[in-house]
């Protein structure tokens, strides 16, 4: 390679504010370099860069737009374009004459010794493997989560797991907004339908706060976040996920005992710690409560739930709502939602169904809850604008009891006998406490019931803010207000709540934001 003899000079004083490149006039402005600095080194391209800007070129960072001739020296086209990919966009079809070139340092040597940009030759530029097409046009993401498609299964769960443990860390803290922003960040990432690879492909993208950033380009750098680790090794974090588990235990109990120094299960009963009696079945069952329901066992619990309501009541309904009908293969509970055609033909419905599974053995624990709506009229109903996730169906919060090895040979099949003694041994079958959740919901009220139950959590929040903010309406799983016309917006299916909202319908199975 030709050495370049320059005649050493001081180069001319620049003041605060004022521009490199405007120090020297500018002979050549239809050239813009960018030097690349990986095995150039600072101290070199500085050099170099003042060395150029003294032969009358204009330099500028090599990611920016306007550079027109990036120059490397001793790395390969590929490894220029990973290194593009990495501090900045990629260049649209680098190396073919549609956009900046990539060329080899003995390039910037001949048009420094010629004092003028020689010519390009194919010598000059650097080899491409695979030829580099333009950035693909991701489209518009839409800012509200109920205006996307988020489907069971995406692209980004790596990051989305980094973001929802830093969201959960943030509620055991107890500040809810860091916890719905991290959140809301993780949503985004699930509804896109590519793989996000490096950050720029981000810019655009609603949602994401600069700590979330942060996170995302530490994983894609690093492959893990640093932050992300100590959150999930610490003893804090760690003992607040694991007393959460417990049925009945939120997060104001759990960060209490945490600051009692308790850290452990067997610490509750060696301290003699005084629980309720919803937390006390949910200690005694925390193994089976956090082992996943499969589908066939939610399938069958409501089997059971519905031939016991059959008999009641004939003509009632029993739905299988949240993840399930969101397409999950297995989850954490199972709610049901029971109506009938006849309003007032439910009165009384649920206590006798609660009567008859405690008799035949299947309920380990049972709370009924009375319906607390008065009038769908109540003003405070919503006056919250639709942001509590609470309702006031009447209800049985359970700890359902199922057999392991069901009767019969079809895993739809199970009865009482499914719990009781096996054969002639006198040993118990196996048993498996469930989380079981009863709702009854007046049948007007079943669309607006079926589509805050079946969620996501963050579905449902984005989509009644939309509500509010949007169309000056509040939601809620009573139904739809109209806060300006002061009316009540009748549906008879969710597809009709979308309509009154001017949403797309979003089909259960694409709402697992």
């Amino acid at each position: 390679m030709a050495q370049l003899l320059v005649k050493k000079r001081r180069p001319p004083r620049i003041e605060p504010g004022q521009s490199a490149n405007s120090v020297y006039p500018v002979l050549f402005p239809e050239v813009v370099l960018g030097l690349v600095e990986k095995r150039m080194g600072t101290s070199r391209k500085t050099f170099l860069t003042s060395l150029a800007r003294s032969r009358g070129f204009c330099v500028d960072d090599p990611c920016s737009e306007k550079v027109t001739h990036v120059v490397s020296e001793g790395n390969s086209g590929d490894e220029v374009v990973e290194w593009l990919k990495k501090n900045g966009r990629p260049p649209a079809k680098a190396g073919v004459g549609d956009g900046p070139a990539l060329l080899d340092f003995i390039w910037f040597t001949e048009s420094m010794g010629a004092s003028r940009p020689v010519e390009i030759e194919p010598r000059h530029r650097l080899k491409v493997a695979t030829p580099i097409g333009p950035p693909e046009e991701k489209g518009q993401v839409a800012p509200y989560i109920c205006q996307r498609r988020t489907p069971l299964l995406h692209h980004n769960s790596t990051l989305t797991e980094a973001l929802e443990t830093m969201a959960e860390e943030a509620k055991f803290n107890g500040s809810e907004g860091r916890s719905l922003a991290f959140s809301r960040a993780a949503s985004v990432l699930k509804a896109l339908p590519w793989r996000v690879d490096r950050i720029q492909q981000l810019h655009t993208v609603p949602c994401i706060g600069e700590h979330s950033r942060r996170i995302i380009q530490e994983m894609l750098e690093d492959g893990i976040s640093a932050e992300v680790e100590k959150v999930r090794q610490s003893e804090r974090y760690r003992t607040m996920k694991l007393f959460t588990k417990i049925f009945g235990i939120g997060v104001k109990i759990a960060s209490q005992w945490y600051q009692e120094g308790l850290r452990t299960l067997a610490d509750l009963s060696l301290h003699q710690v005084k629980l309720n009696k919803e937390q006390q079945a949910g200690l005694i069952h925390y193994e089976d409560l956090n082992t996943p329901v499969e589908l066939w066992e939610a399938e069958a619990i409501s089997q059971v739930v519905r031939q016991v309501i059959e008999q009641i009541l004939p003509g009632a309904t029993v739905t299988l709502t949240g993840g399930f009908r969101r397409g999950k293969p297995r989850g954490h509970d199972v709610d049901l939602l029971i109506t009938h055609p006849s309003e007032g033909e439910k009165m009384g419905l649920l206590p006798k169904v609660i009567n008859i599974l405690d008799r035949q053995g299947f309920l380990l624990y049972h709370s009924f809850h009375r319906s607390s709506l008065l009038s769908l009229e109540d003003e405070e109903l919503w006056v919250s604008g639709g942001s509590s996730h609470m309702d006031h169906f009447e209800r049985c919060l359970s700890i359902f009891q199922l057999g392991d090895h069901l009767t019969g040979s079809h895993p739809g099949v199970v009865g009482a006998a499914a719990v009781q003694t096996a054969g002639t041994s006198g040993r118990s079958r196996p048993r498996k406490a469930v989380r079981v959740d009863l709702v009854v919901t007046p049948y007007g009220q079943f669309p607006f019931a079926l589509l805050g139950w079946t969620g996501s959590r963050n579905f449902e929040r984005d989509l009644r803010r939309f509500s509010k903010r949007e169309k000056k309406m509040t939601l809620n799983s009573h139904g739809l207000y109209h806060l300006e016309q002061k009316i009540f917006l009748p549906a008879a299916s969710e597809e009709e709540i979308f309509l009154h909202l001017g949403l797309e319908y979003i089909l259960p199975e694409e709402r697992n934001a």
